[in-house]
C-alpha cells in the first residue's frame, strides 16, 4: 500500500516507523525545522530526523499550498496517514487518496478533542485514557473512529505516557490500515453529548498551590513539560518540581518538611514528596541535593 504520512514530534515516530516496515511510504510531510534550545540552533523535527534515517522522501510544509499539493499528488497514495502533523488539512488533501486520510488521535474519542489530550487526561485524575484512529474531517478531532485501545493513567507521566501511546497507536494504526482502505473497517460516530475539549495548558494552570489537594499538586507534577512546567516557589526561591510522589505523612499546608535528605511539600489535605527538581538558574537535581541547601525550621512554600 502507499501511504503519505504527516507527523511532526516523537508522538508520530513509532506510527512512521511501522507504516515504513510494513508499507510504501511515498512522502512524508512535516513542519519545517524550528529554532530550539539554548543555542537557538535550527533542529529538524523528531518525524523528519527519522524519515531520513530510514530514507525516506521528506517534504517540509507548515501549510499546504498548491506546491505542497503537487507533491502529494505526484505521491499517488493509497491512503494518507496522520499523527500530530500540527495543521488543518484543506478538502483537497481529504479527498486526494482512495482510502481516504485518517488521524491517530492520543485519547478515547470523543473525550479530549483537542491539541493537549495527554495532559488534560492526567489533570482531571481519568482512570484511563487511549488511542483513537479517525477519519480526518472539518472540525477539531471529530471524525468517526473506527479503532481504539485503552491504557491506565495513574501515575504516569505526560513524556511517559505520550510513549506508550505513540506505540500503541501505531500498532494499531497498521493494524486497521488494510481495513479502511478496502473499506470493511467499522466506523463509529462520535457521541457529541459526551465531548470534552483538551485545550492547550497554560503555565498558570501548572503552579503548584499549599491550598490545593496533594493529588491536585502531584497531578500537575506528572502533567507538566517544558512549555508548561510545574512550579512553586520554596523559601521564597522559584523551583521546577520535575517528579514527585504521594506523601506517607501529614505537613501543613504551605510548610516544607525536610528530613534525612528528603523533602515534602505541605498541601491542603496530606503532602507529596519532592524527587528531582530544577532551582531557577540551575540544573536538574535530584531532591536530595536540593533539599541539603534548605537550612532552618519553618520553611515555607507556595506558587511561584
Amino acid at each position: 500500500m502507499r501511504v503519505v504520512f504527516m507527523g511532526t514530534p516523537d508522538f508520530a515516530v513509532p506510527s512512521l516507523e511501522a507504516l515504513a516496515d510494513a508499507h510504501d511510504v511515498a512522502l512524508v510531510l512535516t513542519r519545517p525545522d524550528a529554532v530550539r534550545g539554548r543555542g537557538r540552533a535550527l533542529v529538524p523535527s523528531p518525524v523528519k530526523a527519522r524519515a531520513l534515517e530510514l530514507g525516506l522522501p521528506v517534504l517540509e510544509a507548515g501549510r499546504v499550498t498548491p506546491e505542497v499539493m503537487v507533491a502529494l499528488r505526484d505521491a499517488r497514495p493509497d491512503v494518507i496517514c496522520v499523527a500530530a502533523y500540527g495543521c488543518i488539512l484543506p478538502d483537497e488533501v481529504l479527498g486526494l487518496a482512495p482510502g481516504g486520510c485518517v488521524n491517530v488521535h492520543a485519547s478515547l474519542l470523543p473525550r479530549w478533542r483537542g491539541a493537549a489530550p495527554i495532559q488534560r487526561a492526567i489533570l482531571a485524575g481519568d482512570e484511563l485514557t487511549g488511542v483513537s484512529i479517525m477519519r480526518i474531517g472539518h472540525g477539531v478531532d471529530t471524525g468517526a473512529y473506527c479503532a481504539q485501545a485503552a491504557t491506565g493513567v495513574a501515575g504516569k507521566s505526560t513524556a511517559e505516557l505520550t510513549a506508550e501511546l505513540a506505540r500503541m497507536g501505531a500498532e494499531l494504526l497498521v493494524d486497521v490500515l488494510p481495513s479502511v482502505f478496502d473499506g470493511s473497517a467499522a466506523w463509529t460516530e462520535q457521541d457529541e453529548a459526551l465531548v470534552t475539549h483538551a485545550a492547550k495548558v497554560g503555565k498558570a494552570e501548572m503552579l503548584l498551590d499549599p491550598e490545593d489537594t496533594a493529588e491536585r499538586n502531584l497531578a500537575r507534577v506528572l502533567a507538566s513539560g517544558d512549555t508548561a512546567p510545574a512550579r512553586c516557589s520554596v523559601a521564597g526561591r522559584g523551583v521546577r518540581v520535575c517528579a514527585a510522589a504521594a506523601g506517607d505523612g501529614d505537613v501543613p499546608a504551605g510548610s516544607v518538611l525536610v528530613s534525612h535528605g528528603r523533602a515534602w511539600l505541605g498541601c491542603s489535605d496530606g503532602s507529596i514528596e519532592v524527587v528531582r527538581v530544577k532551582p531557577d538558574g540551575k540544573r536538574e537535581m535530584d531532591a536530595s541535593a536540593w533539599a541539603a541547601g534548605l537550612r532552618g525550621d519553618g520553611i515555607a512554600w507556595g506558587r511561584a
